[in-house]
C-alpha cells in the first residue's frame, strides 16, 4: 500500500488571494488581462494551516483516477462536462463581463450566471461519473467556476482517444508504469511496475510525449513514453517560501524549475500556487525533473505473462537495472512502442 496518497477531484485552489490584473497574460498570449496572486494568503488556506503543510511539486500532465470498475482496479481518465455551444456563448460573455467588474474598481452590483442543467450542457458519455465533491443544488450537479462539471470515464482497452493512458497501463494484469522518488534515495528518480489495486482512490498525471506539449522532454515521436506520475510523491526537502518576492527568486533556482506548488494540510486540503499566477513562464528549458537521476526497476519476471514487444513494459523490462542520468536520455533497446 502506498504512503501518503492523494486525491485531486476538483480543481485546486490558489493559496494566495487572486486579482484580473490589466497585462499581458504569461500563459494565454492572445489574453489581454492576467490572473495574477496576491502577496495574500486565502483565509481557506490560513485556516488549513497552509504555513505546516507538505509541499510537493505540481507536475504538467493531464490527470487521471485509479478506482473499481466492474468490480476491477481500473485506470479513469478526466473528462469535464461542458456547457453546449449556446450555453459556452452566454457563459463566455458573462465571464468577460465580470472580469470587466473586477478590473474596473468593482462598480455596480455583480454580473451573475445562471445554469439550466437540462439545457445548457453536454450530455455524459456513457459510464461518467463525477468527481467527488461536486456542488448539487436540488439534487442536480451544478458547474464548477470553469463551467464545467469534472468528472471520470474508464479507460477502454480500445480507445484510441485513450491511446497514452493505454500505453502506461495494462488493465487486464492491473498494472502500471510509475515514475516516482526510489524509496531509499530521494534524490533519485524510478520507473517502477506498480500493482493498480495499490493505487485504488488516488489521483496521478499522465506524462509523455504526446502529453502538454511534452514539457519534460520524454521519449520521441519514433519512440514515444508515457509514465503515471502519482500526486504528492515529489516532495520539496525544503519548502518553497511564502512571500512573493523569495517565491519569484526561488523559482528562479534549480529546484524551482517547475510548474507550480501543491500544498497538502493535515485535513487533506490541497492550495496550488503556478508559475503563471506570479507572471513567471513556462515550460522552461531544464526544468528540475529532468535534472534527477533515474533507475529502471521494471521486472516484467514477477508476473506470469507474455508481454507484447513493443510493449512500454517490454521496453523498460529490457532495461532494467540500468541508470541514466536523466529520463531525458533513456535509451531504447528495442522497436517503438508508439500507437497504431
Amino acid at each position: 500500500m502506498m504512503a501518503d496518497r492523494v486525491s485531486v477531484q476538483e480543481k485546486i485552489p490558489c493559496v494566495f488571494r487572486t486579482a484580473v490584473l490589466q497585462r499581458q497574460s504569461s500563459k494565454r498570449f492572445d489574453q489581454a488581462y492576467h490572473i495574477g496572486a496576491l502577496n495574500e494568503l486565502t483565509t481557506l488556506a490560513q485556516e488549513a494551516n497552509v504555513r505546516k503543510s507538505v509541499a510537493s511539486e505540481k507536475v504538467d500532465g493531464t490527470c487521471v483516477y485509479v478506482q473499481e470498475f466492474q468490480g476491477r482496479p481500473w485506470l479513469w481518465a478526466r473528462h469535464d462536462v461542458k456547457p453546449n455551444k449556446q450555453a459556452e456563448r452566454r457563459f463566455k460573455k458573462f465571464q468577460n463581463t465580470h472580469q470587466a467588474w473586477e478590473v474596473g474598481d468593482k462598480d455596480g452590483p455583480e454580473p451573475t450566471f445562471t445554469w439550466s442543467v437540462e439545457k445548457d450542457l453536454k450530455k455524459p458519455p456513457e459510464s461518467w461519473v463525477p468527481a467527488r465533491g461536486v456542488r448539487r443544488i436540488d439534487g442536480q450537479l451544478r458547474p464548477s467556476q470553469s463551467g464545467h462539471i469534472p468528472g471520470w470515464v474508464p479507460v477502454l482497452k480500445d480507445s484510441r482517444s485513450h491511446c497514452w493512458h493505454l500505453a502506461s497501463t495494462d488493465l487486464d494484469k492491473g498494472v502500471a508504469l510509475l515514475l516516482q522518488r526510489k524509496q531509499d534515495d530521494c534524490k533519485m528518480l524510478e520507473v517502477a511496475m506498480v500493482r493498480l489495486e495499490e493505487l485504488l482512490d488516488q489521483t496521478l498525471e499522465l506524462i509523455g510525449t504526446s502529453v502538454n506539449a511534452n514539457p519534460y522532454g520524454l521519449g520521441s515521436k519514433k519512440r514515444p513514453v508515457h509514465l503515471l506520475v502519482p500526486h504528492g510523491v515529489l516532495k520539496f526537502a525544503t519548502p518553497p517560501p511564502f512571500d512573493h518576492e523569495e517565491l519569484s527568486e526561488w523559482f528562479s533556482t534549480p529546484t524551482g524549475q517547475v510548474e507550480g506548488v501543491v500544498w497538502q494540510c493535515d485535513d487533506g486540503q490541497l492550495f496550488k500556487l503556478h508559475r503563471h499566477h506570479l507572471g513567471l513562464t513556462w515550460p522552461v528549458e531544464e526544468p528540475s525533473l529532468t535534472a534527477l537521476p533515474v533507475v529502471i526497476s521494471v521486472d516484467c519476471g514477477q508476473y506470469e505473462w507474455d508481454v507484447p514487444k513493443t510493449s512500454q513494459f517490454s521496453l523498460f523490462d529490457s532495461l532494467k537495472g540500468q541508470q541514466f542520468d536523466s529520463i531525458r536520455t533513456i535509451q531504447w533497446l528495442e522497436e517503438s512502442n508508439g500507437c497504431k
